[in-house]
């Protein structure tokens, strides 16, 4: 017999190209299944994303999930919506932020995006950086040189700029001796920077740790590898169809491509099909 009370379950999901298409639009096999899951279910479903507080409450918001926190930065925090406070923030070392300085003295045609607790900053904004905040109408400050930027609760910092670029700046990272500092690709337009040991999966553990959640209750999905050690921490985990060729290799479920509704995929899998194949 299927299980049909998931209280104990907690489901995390990725925004861009996972629960949204590629056209940022929300499918409606997506919200369908969520609805099932938390209100018939009475499951545990939340965001996990790159995006800040204000960038990610519109997507919050449209799904009946305000009483799960979410994750915001990448991992950098965990925000409660329903309280409207953050429950876990993971400023990054003044190390690490050394080396935005020598990235930007090395490559001074890169964009930087430095997200903070609370607002954003900007060196450099020419193109990538203008459509980053432009496009959610985000709160941000822009600055001409780097020893401008306030150094105080940095949670994530975005180099940006065109492919060849990133790859040039992330080659040069990697020259970098004792960096602590968590590095991913979000694109390839971007690589991004975190405070040592952060990601989305240490976030989505400590909401599970929140509900009493057990281990082999935890679900994520994601398409890219800024998802990777969220789905590395997770037990059910899974990726939409158009993820790259290393995450499908680390994930035990292969949902559809996003456009057709890849967290919906998940969801049935887990509601209609996981216990009878996996249990």
């Amino acid at each position: 017999m299927l299980k049909k009370d998931f209280s104990d379950w907690l489901v995390v999901s990725d925004i861009d190209g996972t629960l949204n298409n590629k056209l940022r639009r929300l499918p409606k096999r997506n919200l369908e299944a969520i609805n099932r899951f938390v209100i018939e279910c009475n499951g545990h479903f939340t965001l996990a994303s790159g995006r800040n507080v204000q960038s990610l409450r519109r997507h919050f918001e449209k799904l009946p999930i305000s009483g799960t926190p979410a994750v915001v930065l990448n991992g950098a925090g965990v925000y409660d919506y329903n309280q409207e406070k953050m429950i876990r923030f993971s400023p990054i070392n003044e190390s690490a932020m050394e080396i935005v300085g020598k990235v930007y003295e090395r490559f001074p045609s890169v964009e930087i995006e430095v997200l903070t607790d609370k607002t954003i900053y900007t060196l450099n904004s020419k193109i990538f950086c203008p459509v980053m905040v432009t496009a959610d109408k985000l709160n941000h400050t822009d600055f001409k040189r780097f020893s401008q930027i306030p150094k105080e609760n940095w949670g994530k910092v975005i180099f940006l700029g065109p492919p060849p670029l990133i790859t040039a700046v992330r080659k040069f990272i990697d020259t970098i001796p004792d960096k602590k500092a968590n590095f991913m690709s979000s694109s390839v337009a971007s690589f991004e920077m975190l405070e040592e040991g952060v990601h989305k999966g240490i976030g989505a553990m400590e909401i599970a740790d929140l509900y009493g959640i057990p281990y082999k209750h935890t679900a994520a999905i994601g398409d890219y590898f800024n998802d990777y050690d969220m789905l590395k921490t997770v037990y059910l985990s899974a990726c939409c169809g158009q993820a790259p060729k290393g995450l499908h290799e680390i994930v035990k479920y292969h949902a559809c491509h996003c456009n057709k509704g890849a967290v919906g995929d998940l969801l049935e899998y887990i509601m209609d099909k996981y216990e009878e194949v996996e249990q």
